[in-house]
């Protein structure tokens, strides 16, 4: 199994900036590809954005331009740098490792899940 923990959520103006951390352990040599999404209440969870082991990223359209994905593998983190953030970002945000071997933002691709963080925007 890998275990997948978030922090770096937080409360946040608009047009403010987060950067939000996942740390993973256990069988980290299972996965490849990692991603991050969100849920706001009473809304389906979509996908914000995938990274594979070679740091190809793939991002959803409403964050394109103002969040970044990137990971060390060394120190086995992912991390979501979010700028300009805005109220529609509000939601709860988790952390997914996969299997699979290229970016991804489908979320039934996912094996893995942390528990989430709340970021809000208001």
């Amino acid at each position: 199994h890998v275990q997948l923990v978030e922090s770096g959520g937080g409360s946040v103006q608009a047009g403010g900036s987060l950067r939000l951390s996942c740390a993973y352990s256990g069988y980290t040599s299972f996965i490849d590809c990692m991603g991050w999404f969100r849920q706001a209440p009473g809304e389906e969870p979509e996908g914000v954005a995938g990274i594979d082991s070679d740091g190809t990223s793939r991002y959803s359209n409403p964050v394109k331009g103002r969040f970044i994905i990137s990971r060390d593998n060394a120190k086995n983190v992912l991390s979501l740098q979010m700028r300009n953030l805005q109220s529609e970002d509000s939601a709860m945000y988790y952390c997914a490792a996969a299997r699979i071997g290229f970016p991804s933002l489908a979320r039934y691709l996912y094996n893995y899940w942390g528990p989430g963080t709340q970021v809000t925007v208001s």
